[in-house]
């Protein structure tokens, strides 16, 4: 067996569905041919294998390139007077009914260029890169309008010719409702339905469809409407479901065979039963749930005993979640979520593969599988949710290079 690259002297963390716990191998190699593994296991139980470049891995450990399955990385402005307002005591939804929040933000992004939006979104990426992050996905939802949607869209698109790095867009034209249609969301909806959706799909920007279902977003039946239509236009959905109140989107969701519903701390038994049947992901985002200093935890044993597959995400976003970092996010979901080491790391691996559809193209050591690693200076795999505030990634490859 020829390839252009291995990787040797390894402790692999494989995360492999069919390997128990992490898929741990301790004297590990991986071998990559054209940017795809073609073989990740035990050097021992590895073919003949002539390799064009040999990298010796001293020990260290690898792992799949981290994967961060909701971020919001394209946006203009800041939201910090906000901060400010909370730590006064002012709640995220009030800020938003007095025209903060999702808007003020809004108003920044449809002001700034698609070359601004580009820049600034790629520093909060380099944050993520910089910590063995391979794959980001990126939703749109601060336009609030086709022209900035698009605009944000297609910014979001440019991220990958600037930086080694997949990017999944999502379409969340359905974030809030824009002042022009304060009076009227049900027309919005009607514009994001048969305006936006189709647009979004013919010029093929979007992977995905998403809408924030809640008391300050929208209703069910308006989300039926979004997902109606995103199916129609050959897009998989996924929803901001139950982070503030429980309107049962994530069964809508499941009903929809969505790929993931997000947030879910108000998330009850029925919404969770419903999950399981259809194979809907739960991404978490400890980062909003500390922002916002919410109380009310995600039914995580709920959700391990209906088998639910559990993803976590930065959820990287300028009013409730302003994170770049998914050693932090695994931190956050073990102190304030209860997860296990191993429930953290395949929540930013396999299981957030998942939540992207992309399990078949990445998140695990598997041969067919792009070759995306992260190489760690560590000791055991458990280091990478224990420190806060310390990156201890050795080297990064995506696509095997």
């Amino acid at each position: 067996m020829r390839c252009d690259r291995l990787w040797a002297n390894a402790r692999l963390a494989t995360m492999a569905v069919n390997r128990p716990g992490l898929g741990e191998v301790e004297n590990g190699v991986v071998a990559a041919q054209a940017g795809r593994i073609i073989y990740a296991g035990d050097a021992a139980d590895a073919p003949a294998i002539q390799a064009d470049e040999t990298i010796d891995c001293e020990g260290r450990w690898i792992t799949p390139g981290l994967i961060d399955p909701h971020t919001h990385l394209v946006f203009g402005g800041s939201r910090a007077s906000e901060f400010e307002m909370r730590l006064d005591g002012a709640s995220y939804e009030a800020i938003a009914r007095a025209g903060g929040g999702i808007v003020s933000t809004m108003t920044a992004t449809r002001a700034a260029s698609e070359d601004d939006l580009v820049a600034s979104a790629l520093r909060r990426l380099d944050s993520l890169i910089a910590e063995g992050a391979t794959t980001v996905e990126v939703k749109s939802g601060y336009g609030l309008s086709l022209e900035h949607e698009l605009k944000c869209l297609r910014a979001a698109r440019r991220l990958a010719a600037e930086r080694p790095v997949r990017i999944q867009t999502t379409f969340l034209g359905a974030h809030a409702i824009p002042p022009e249609f304060a009076d009227n969301p049900d027309s919005y909806i009607d514009n994001v339905c048969r305006e936006m959706i189709p647009i979004v799909a013919s010029e093929g920007l979007a992977e995905a469809v998403d809408a924030f279902c809640e008391g300050i977003g929208f209703t069910l039946d308006q989300t039926r409407r979004v997902f109606e239509a995103a199916r129609a236009h050959g897009l998989p959905v996924k929803l901001h479901a139950e982070q503030l109140s429980n309107l049962h989107g994530a069964a809508l969701a499941a009903q929809f065979g969505a790929l993931s519903a997000d947030h879910l701390e108000h998330l009850d038994i029925a919404g969770v039963a419903a999950m399981a049947r259809a194979g809907v992901v739960a991404t978490l985002l400890p980062g909003a749930y500390y922002f916002v200093r919410e109380t009310k935890l995600p039914p995580i044993e709920e959700l391990r005993r209906a088998g639910v597959p559990i993803a976590l995400a930065t959820d990287c976003n300028p009013g409730t979640s302003p994170l770049t970092s998914l050693l932090l996010t695994m931190n956050m979901a073990a102190t304030l979520f209860r997860l296990t080491v191993d429930e953290c790391l395949a929540g930013v691996t396999r299981e957030a593969a998942r939540a992207l559809g992309l399990l078949g193209e990445t998140g695990t050591l598997e041969a067919g599988k792009a070759c995306d690693l992260a190489i760690w200076d560590i000791e055991r795999p458990a280091e990478l949710v224990y420190r806060m505030g310390f990156n201890p990634l050795h080297a990064r490859v995506w696509s095997g290079l």
